[in-house]
């Protein structure tokens, strides 16, 4: 019978969700520059009005600016049904800017043939959506259940995550059983890669351009540095992770600087690298075994330093036997929901997954998305959802709370 009232609950509030999502997509939250304190702002308000108490932990301005970004405000709402566990549903609010080629205003949160358009329409506004409105249905339905669910609403995932979930667990304003984090796709993901971020700067001696051999080329070594790296590909490429989904680990240099002028002997080369780390792998190994590779390619380069300045560490999200329990739920509930076999798989990314299982936390990734993240087009122009997946979405989570929290009969 509740499970039936949960249902109707979030089918009388479809209309409601699209709507909120599209007043989430309209205000603009891009990370950089990552001013997104007034965007937090607007979706406490949208909170409130659907009668949560909302509470705004503001993130002081020091560390907010030692992040590279200008404001940031964590949410977080609290319902307790009863004694238990507490449940957390983590959704970021902070977008990637939206870039070139769109059809759309990207912040239009235009529907066109069921779909909606817009900068963090799928990644992850559309779980703040999805998790309210589970969480909506369920406080709605009086159903009986024993526990917490928090809705935990932040905004630095684009950045890392530091100053957002990974602020909440360090300051202890919440101390979750489980949690539920935005996810890709229709699978359930409890699995994903870390990330290693350096800074590498390569410093030699300038010189005239007529007479190089009285400096030392910084670009020259740089440039054994980075032929040295793009080789260890192939052989990374053999390296494929047990779990399903993840695939196999990647290097990527994404940004590079220096050189004085056209007729100068570069005396100085930055550049920074991304090293997606399988959850197979340790990031201190991957760590140390890159610099020794960068260091060791410069090395017979007279007059050449090399220091190499970590970014980020982030290490991978690994399956936790803590989550069977929630894994199987969810799986068994979209499934029936979907009306297709709904799987547990990784991921190649890395999400604020990670401040959750480092602070002890079991977590699993689900939320609203279309079949692919490629269908999403996340992070590229034309982001959309297909808003019958928000609704799907919602009674998947609203339910396996459901299933996980309810009471007994004696």
């Amino acid at each position: 019978m509740t499970d039936r009232i949960i249902r109707e609950e979030i089918t009388r509030s479809a209309e409601a969700a699209q709507r909120f999502l599209g007043e989430l997509v309209r205000v603009p939250s891009d990370n950089p520059a990552g001013d997104c304190a007034p965007h937090a702002e607007h979706t406490a308000r949208l909170l409130e009005a659907f009668g949560f108490k909302v509470e705004r932990h503001v993130v002081p301005a020091e560390t907010v600016r030692a992040h590279g970004m200008v404001s940031a405000t964590n949410l977080i709402v609290r319902h307790r049904f009863g004694p238990g566990p507490t449940i957390a549903l983590n959704a970021h609010g902070d977008v990637v800017p939206p870039g070139t080629g769109w059809s759309v205003d990207p912040y239009g949160a235009v529907i066109k043939n069921g779909w909606m358009y817009g900068r963090g329409v799928a990644v992850s506004k559309s779980d703040i959506a999805t998790y309210a409105f589970a969480l909506a249905a369920l406080r709605d339905s009086k159903a009986a259940l024993n526990g917490t669910v928090e809705l935990h609403i932040t905004y630095d995932e684009e950045t890392g995550g530091e100053i957002g979930p990974g602020w909440l667990l360090a300051q202890n304003l919440t101390k979750p059983d489980l949690a539920i984090g935005a996810g890709f796709s229709y699978a359930v993901v409890n699995a994903h890669n870390g990330c290693l971020h350096l800074e590498v700067t390569v410093s030699g001696k300038s010189a005239h351009a007529a007479m190089p051999a009285t400096g030392a080329d910084a670009l020259e070594a740089t440039n054994a540095i980075l032929t040295a790296l793009y080789q260890s590909r192939a052989a990374l490429s053999q390296t494929i992770s047990a779990i399903p989904g993840i695939g196999t680990p990647q290097i990527t240099v994404g940004l590079i600087t220096g050189g004085i002028n056209t007729n100068v002997v570069p005396d100085r080369i930055v550049f920074r690298l991304d090293r997606r780390v399988i959850p197979d792998e340790a990031t201190g190994d991957v760590e140390t075994n890159l610099i020794r590779d960068i260091q060791q390619a410069a090395a017979h380069f007279p007059g050449i330093t090399v220091e190499a300045r970590r970014i980020l560490a982030a290490d991978p999200l690994v399956p936790s036997p803590g989550a069977a329990r929630l894994t199987e739920l969810l799986c068994a509930r979209a499934s029936e929901i979907f009306g297709e076999p709904i799987i547990v798989k990784g991921v190649p990314l890395y999400t604020d997954a990670r401040h959750y299982a480092a602070a002890g936390v079991p977590i699993i990734l689900y939320g609203a998305g279309p079949r692919t993240i490629e269908l999403a087009n996340a992070h590229r122009a034309d982001e959309r959802l297909e808003l019958a997946d928000l609704r799907r979405a919602t009674e998947v989570i609203a339910l396996t709370i459901f299933d996980l929290l309810a009471r007994q009969a004696p």
